[in-house]
Protein backbone atom coordinates (compact mmCIF):
# COMPACT_ATOMS: atom_id res chain seq x y z
CA UNK A 1 0.00 0.00 0.00
CA UNK A 2 1.65 3.23 -0.91
CA UNK A 3 1.03 6.94 1.13
CA UNK A 4 -1.69 7.76 -1.23
CA UNK A 5 -4.22 5.49 0.52
CA UNK A 6 -2.88 6.75 3.73
CA UNK A 7 -4.98 9.65 5.56
CA UNK A 8 -4.86 12.37 8.24
CA UNK A 9 -8.39 13.66 9.05
CA UNK A 10 -8.71 16.65 11.34
CA UNK A 11 -10.54 16.11 14.34
CA UNK A 12 -9.95 12.00 14.68
CA UNK A 13 -6.53 11.22 16.00
CA UNK A 14 -4.10 8.71 14.11
CA UNK A 15 -4.11 7.49 10.42
CA UNK A 16 -6.78 5.79 8.49
CA UNK A 17 -6.41 4.21 5.16
CA UNK A 18 -9.13 4.14 2.38
CA UNK A 19 -11.36 0.97 1.99
CA UNK A 20 -13.52 2.49 -0.78
CA UNK A 21 -14.86 5.69 -2.56
CA UNK A 22 -18.18 6.68 -2.17
CA UNK A 23 -20.18 9.18 -4.38
CA UNK A 24 -20.02 11.82 -1.05
CA UNK A 25 -16.32 10.74 0.10
CA UNK A 26 -15.04 7.91 1.67
CA UNK A 27 -15.32 5.09 3.84
CA UNK A 28 -11.79 4.91 5.66
CA UNK A 29 -10.57 2.20 8.04
CA UNK A 30 -8.62 3.08 11.20
CA UNK A 31 -5.45 2.02 11.34
CA UNK A 32 -5.25 2.07 15.46
CA UNK A 33 -8.24 0.33 15.73
CA UNK A 34 -9.17 -1.27 12.52
CA UNK A 35 -12.78 0.84 12.85
CA UNK A 36 -14.32 2.07 9.51
CA UNK A 37 -16.26 5.34 9.53
CA UNK A 38 -17.65 7.70 6.10
CA UNK A 39 -15.70 10.30 5.82
CA UNK A 40 -17.60 13.13 3.31
CA UNK A 41 -15.86 15.21 1.17
CA UNK A 42 -16.25 18.28 3.25
CA UNK A 43 -13.90 16.76 6.48
CA UNK A 44 -10.53 18.37 6.25
CA UNK A 45 -8.05 15.33 4.93
CA UNK A 46 -4.53 15.24 4.55
CA UNK A 47 -3.26 12.94 2.07
CA UNK A 48 0.25 11.43 3.56
CA UNK A 49 1.48 11.16 -0.02
CA UNK A 50 0.65 15.34 -0.78
CA UNK A 51 2.39 16.37 2.80
CA UNK A 52 5.92 17.93 2.99
CA UNK A 53 8.35 18.98 5.47
CA UNK A 54 9.69 22.93 5.44
CA UNK A 55 13.37 23.32 5.47
CA UNK A 56 15.34 26.25 5.25
CA UNK A 57 16.04 25.65 1.67
CA UNK A 58 13.32 23.54 -0.04
CA UNK A 59 10.45 21.26 1.30
CA UNK A 60 11.31 17.80 1.73
CA UNK A 61 8.35 14.92 1.41
CA UNK A 62 6.85 13.38 4.04
CA UNK A 63 7.94 10.06 2.83
CA UNK A 64 11.75 11.47 2.59
CA UNK A 65 11.66 12.15 6.39
CA UNK A 66 9.98 9.11 7.03
CA UNK A 67 12.66 7.13 5.38
CA UNK A 68 15.15 9.14 7.57
CA UNK A 69 13.42 8.00 11.06
CA UNK A 70 13.04 4.39 9.59
CA UNK A 71 16.86 4.45 8.47
CA UNK A 72 17.89 5.86 11.91
CA UNK A 73 15.77 3.55 13.91
CA UNK A 74 16.51 0.28 11.79
CA UNK A 75 12.65 0.20 10.94
CA UNK A 76 11.96 0.01 14.09
CA UNK A 77 9.63 1.97 16.32
CA UNK A 78 11.62 5.40 16.93
CA UNK A 79 12.88 5.67 21.20
CA UNK A 80 10.92 9.08 21.44
CA UNK A 81 7.01 9.05 22.59
CA UNK A 82 4.68 11.98 20.33
CA UNK A 83 4.17 13.06 23.83
CA UNK A 84 7.46 14.02 24.81
CA UNK A 85 8.40 17.58 25.62
CA UNK A 86 9.12 19.84 22.91
CA UNK A 87 12.50 20.79 23.63
CA UNK A 88 12.73 16.68 23.00
CA UNK A 89 10.45 16.45 20.13
CA UNK A 90 13.04 19.24 18.11
CA UNK A 91 16.50 17.53 19.19
CA UNK A 92 14.90 14.30 17.91
CA UNK A 93 13.92 16.06 14.50
CA UNK A 94 17.12 17.84 14.05
CA UNK A 95 18.49 14.78 14.22
CA UNK A 96 16.10 13.41 11.54
CA UNK A 97 16.15 16.58 9.42
CA UNK A 98 19.10 18.99 10.27
CA UNK A 99 17.85 22.04 8.27
CA UNK A 100 14.46 21.77 8.90
CA UNK A 101 12.59 25.30 9.53
CA UNK A 102 11.81 25.81 12.98
CA UNK A 103 9.58 28.74 12.27
CA UNK A 104 7.42 26.85 10.37
CA UNK A 105 7.70 23.27 11.74
CA UNK A 106 5.84 23.29 15.10
CA UNK A 107 6.54 20.83 18.00
CA UNK A 108 2.70 19.98 16.74
CA UNK A 109 3.85 19.21 13.91
CA UNK A 110 6.56 17.15 14.65
CA UNK A 111 4.33 15.01 17.48
CA UNK A 112 2.50 14.05 14.38
CA UNK A 113 5.51 13.13 12.36
CA UNK A 114 6.46 10.70 15.35
CA UNK A 115 3.05 9.27 15.95
CA UNK A 116 2.16 8.42 12.22
CA UNK A 117 5.92 6.94 11.47
CA UNK A 118 5.13 4.21 14.85
CA UNK A 119 1.51 3.57 13.38
CA UNK A 120 2.89 2.98 9.86
CA UNK A 121 5.76 0.85 11.38
CA UNK A 122 3.12 -0.97 14.22
CA UNK A 123 0.91 -1.74 10.95
CA UNK A 124 3.88 -3.24 8.80
CA UNK A 125 3.25 -0.60 6.34
CA UNK A 126 7.23 1.03 6.17
CA UNK A 127 7.84 -0.91 3.04
CA UNK A 128 5.15 1.41 1.30
CA UNK A 129 7.98 4.14 1.79
CA UNK A 130 10.56 2.63 -0.80
CA UNK A 131 7.78 1.39 -3.09
CA UNK A 132 7.17 5.37 -3.43
CA UNK A 133 10.83 6.34 -3.96
CA UNK A 134 11.71 3.48 -6.27
CA UNK A 135 8.78 5.11 -8.72
CA UNK A 136 9.43 8.41 -7.67
CA UNK A 137 13.16 8.41 -8.90
CA UNK A 138 12.75 6.62 -11.88
CA UNK A 139 9.64 9.12 -13.07
CA UNK A 140 12.26 11.74 -12.19
CA UNK A 141 15.14 10.81 -14.57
Amino acid sequence: MSLDKILSISGKPGLFQIVTQTRTGAVVESLIDKKRITVGAHSNISILSEIAIYTLTEEVPLRNVLNSIKTKYKGAETEISHKASKDELEEFFFEILSDYDEDRVYASDIKKVVQWYNILQRNDLLSALEEEETVGTSEEE
